[in-house]
C-alpha cells in the first residue's frame, strides 16, 4: 500500500451508490441459482411444506409452470426431488429404476416445454426407500457401498436416458462418480455433467427437506456411517479429489453458510467449478427470523448468496432462487 490516512480514504468509494457498484468485487446474477423444486403426484397440486415456508411440492404440471417462471427470471437451472408415493418405497429403493416415475416424467416434461432451462436431477436411493437412507442396509444396519453404487448407476443411467441435463450424486458412497462417469460415456451419453455432491456432511440443517420428500421418520438410525464428520476439512478436500479424478464435472458442498471455509479451501486448492446447497434448514432459519421480525428477507437473501459467491462458489442451489432473482432483476 503506497499511501496512508489522509491521502488514503477507503472510504471514498463507498460515499455513492454508483461507486459502491463500480467497486464490488463480487457480483452476484440470477445466472448464478440453481432452484430446488419438489415433485408431488397428480395434476393442478400445489402442497404447502409447512417447515419450509413459501415452498410447496408440485405436480408435473406445475414443475414445468415454475420451470418456464425460472427461464423468465433468468435462472439457468432447477434441481428435481420427488416425494415418492409410500406404496412405492420399498428396501431396496427400486422405484429409483422405474422409467416412468415421478422424477422421469417430471424431467421428460420440462426438456419438451422448457428446453432452455438445465435440469439438475438428485441421484440417491433415500426419496425410494422405506428405511430413509441414501442407500441399501444389510442386517446390521450398516449402509453397504458397492451394492449401492451398482443401483446408483442404473439410476443415474434412468434418469439420463429420460433428458436429464446434470446428474448429481448426494449419496456419498466412495467410487460412484467413476462408474457412473463410466456408464454415461458407454451409453453415449457424454455431454452429461456430473455435479458430485463431494463434501456433504451428516448435518442438523436436513429436516425440513425430509418433510417435502416424505422420508421424516422412517430413517433408522443416522446417516454419519456415510456422510462426513462436520469436524472434518482435510477430509473434504480429499472426497474432492477423489471425485474429480474419477469424472466429476463440478462439486458440491453441502450445506452452505455452515461450510463457507470449506467452499473457499476447495475453490482455492482445485480451482474448479464448486457449488453449494444453501440446505432447507439454513432457508428455513431465514423465514423464521422474517417471521420473528429480527431480519428483512431481501436483505438476508442477497448478503447470504453473496457470501457463497465471495468464498469461490460459481453457483447455489437454493430455496430462495425465484424471490433473489426478482430482486436482482429489480
Amino acid at each position: 500500500m503506497s499511501a496512508s490516512y489522509p491521502a488514503l480514504r477507503l472510504r471514498r468509494s463507498r460515499a455513492s451508490a454508483w461507486s459502491r457498484r463500480l467497486h464490488a468485487e463480487t457480483v452476484l446474477t440470477p445466472a448464478d441459482l440453481i432452484w430446488p423444486l419438489f415433485i408431488a403426484e397428480g395434476k393442478g397440486v400445489e402442497e404447502p411444506i409447512a417447515s419450509l415456508p413459501g415452498v410447496s411440492r408440485w405436480s408435473v404440471d406445475g414443475i414445468v409452470a415454475r420451470a418456464k417462471e425460472a427461464r423468465d427470471l433468468g435462472i439457468a437451472c432447477i434441481a428435481l426431488f420427488p416425494n415418492t408415493p409410500a406404496h412405492l418405497r420399498s428396501d431396496d429403493g427400486c422405484e429409483a429404476l422405474n422409467p416412468d416415475n415421478l422424477m422421469c416424467r417430471a424431467i421428460r416434461a420440462l426438456k419438451d416445454a422448457v428446453p432452455e432451462v438445465g435440469v439438475l436431477t438428485d441421484v440417491a436411493l433415500d426419496p425410494y426407500t422405506s428405511h430413509g437412507h441414501d442407500g441399501l442396509v444389510d442386517a446390521a444396519g450398516y449402509v453397504v457401498n458397492d451394492a449401492t453404487a451398482t443401483l446408483l448407476v442404473e439410476q443415474a443411467l434412468n434418469q439420463a436416458r429420460a433428458g436429464a441435463d446434470i446428474i448429481a450424486p448426494s449419496d456419498m458412497m466412495d467410487g460412484r462418480i467413476g462408474m457412473i462417469r463410466d456408464a454415461l460415456e458407454r451409453e453415449g451419453a457424454h455431454n452429461v455433467q456430473i455435479m458430485s455432491y463431494a463434501a456433504k456432511y451428516a448435518s442438523g440443517f436436513y429436516g425440513p427437506f425430509r418433510d417435502a420428500v416424505g422420508s421424516r421418520g422412517l430413517l433408522k438410525g443416522d446417516k454419519k456411517t456415510y456422510q462426513m464428520d462436520s469436524a472434518n476439512a482435510e477430509e473434504a478436500l480429499r472426497e474432492v479429489a477423489l471425485d474429480l479424478a474419477e469424472g466429476a464435472d463440478s462439486v458440491m458442498v453441502k450445506p452452505g453458510l455452515p461450510y463457507l471455509d470449506i467452499i473457499l479451501r476447495v475453490k482455492t486448492a482445485f480451482e474448479v467449478p464448486v457449488f453449494a446447497y444453501q440446505v432447507s434448514g439454513e432457508y428455513a432459519m431465514i423465514e423464521a427470523s422474517v417471521a420473528a421480525g429480527a431480519g428483512e428477507r431481501d436483505v438476508l437473501v442477497l448478503e447470504t448468496l453473496m457470501a457463497f459467491k465471495r468464498a469461490g462458489c460459481s453457483g447455489v442451489l437454493t430455496y430462495h432462487a425465484a424471490h433473489a432473482a426478482r430482486l436482482l432483476n429489480g
